[in-house]
């Protein structure tokens, strides 16, 4: 098999949140691809798992660092073909991706295309991947412009069903389009006209390396938990509302909401003013290394995705397919992708989003009938190892990547 010489951009690599992404290189350079990773950000230092922490001296940063040197080869680049050059420039900066973070985000990944074509024909690279279709996705279609070479694009959630005026291009001049769920073919189509000859779904692998069985004894105290970002799109404060139903109704449990994010004073908040402090704690952030633990001391996961008035929403939540694999039964909403591993009464249960009420049943359910549970756990446990194992689906994204550049 022919290899093709492949270069990833990302804004952060690794980043302790996306083991997805982390796993999906390891596995490519593990096949033997000549794979090479460039950031448009600086580099994350804490929270790294010991195995992330090995990888950071084979990633190429950028970052604020190199302002003056990326100014610089725009200029220059600018000079040698005026017209080509300035007619991107043109397109891109003046668009409106409706946000300061997304706007900044796009206009450093176009600063950073220039840059970043220089080094790819430098290092005789034969296509560029993009794991999101947002800022890394930008640069990847600048640089294509500007070298010839291919590039391809991962969509997943928010960097899809966020603003960005310039995805149309993106879909429409990448070479191949890989899709995290079959639920994102149909919305590129729908809207953007995408072909969807080009699109591929290609799910994310779990990242855990061990998949041991929890015990899940279902006794009271029953022991709940949530883990992920502390972001709207989460739904954690239905949640946390729907533990308060559960207290009111005597049932005995605790929960384990585990994670950090913008969000986090506003759920600590939620918790006191519900009288919700013996019931739910918070952990904080856990590592990659710790969240095993987490899974084999629960008896319900649960994931109350929703679909945030900006459109943000989750794809198929990584965490979800790391909780079956622990043959954890599973709670979650019918939102995006999720519906593709969790099948209603099948591998587990699926509520209506911002649904409190719906949340406390669905837990009240299970904890009363472990049979029950167990029984879409262990479905789920095994949909989960099938359709979402890392080698197998990295193999699949190695054969495309083959297949399409020669």
């Amino acid at each position: 098999m022919n290899l093709p010489k492949t270069a990833y951009i990302l804004l952060w690599f690794p980043k302790p949140s996306e083991t997805f992404v982390f796993r999906e290189v390891m596995n490519l350079w593990e096949m033997g691809m000549p794979l090479k990773v460039f950031t448009l950000y600086g580099e994350i230092t804490a929270h790294l798992s010991a195995e992330m922490s090995g990888v950071t001296d084979r990633v190429e940063r950028l970052g604020m660092r190199s302002l003056s040197r990326i100014t610089g080869e725009v200029f220059s680049r600018l000079r040698r073909d005026p017209r080509h050059a300035a007619a991107i420039s043109h397109i891109v900066s003046l668009r409106d991706w409706s946000g300061f973070e997304k706007t900044g985000e796009n206009i450093w990944a176009l600063f950073c295309a220039f840059h970043l074509a220089r080094r790819f024909e430098e290092e005789g690279i034969e296509h560029i991947h993009a794991p999101w279709a947002s800022g890394p996705a930008t640069a990847a279609w600048i640089a294509s412009r500007l070298t010839g070479i291919p590039f391809s694009f991962t969509a997943r959630a928010r960097d899809l069903f966020t603003a960005d005026s310039v995805l149309g291009e993106k879909i429409r001049d990448a070479a191949f389009i890989r899709s995290e769920t079959s639920y994102n073919i149909d919305y590129m189509a729908s809207v953007f006209g995408a072909d969807r000859r080009k699109i591929h779904v290609t799910y994310n692998g779990i990242p855990l390396k061990q998949h041991d069985e929890a015990p899940v004894p279902m006794q009271p105290p029953y022991r709940l938990s949530a883990l992920g970002r502390f972001v709207g799109k989460k739904g954690y404060d239905h949640l946390i509302v729907a533990c308060k139903i559960m207290k009111d109704a005597d049932l005995d449990f605790r929960l384990t909401l585990a994670g950090d994010g913008p969000m986090r004073h506003k759920l600590h908040a939620l918790v006191r003013r519900l009288g919700l402090n013996d019931r739910v704690q918070f952990p904080g952030f856990l590592s990659y290394d710790n969240v095993p633990a987490l899974f084999r001391g629960t008896d319900i996961f649960l994931m109350p995705s929703v679909v945030r008035s900006s459109g943000d929403r989750d794809g198929i939540p990584t965490v979800i397919l790391e909780a079956l694999a622990y043959r954890l039964p599973v709670i979650s909403t019918d939102v995006s992708g999720i519906s593709e591993v969790i099948e209603d009464r099948v591998t587990g249960l699926l509520v209506p989003q911002k649904d409190p009420q719906a949340i406390a049943d669905a837990v009240s359910q299970l904890v009363h009938d472990r049979a029950r549970a167990l029984q879409m756990a262990r479905q789920g446990r095994a949909r989960a190892l099938k359709q979402f194992d890392a080698e197998t689906n990295h193999k699949r994204v190695l054969e495309l990547y083959c297949q399409y550049v020669r």
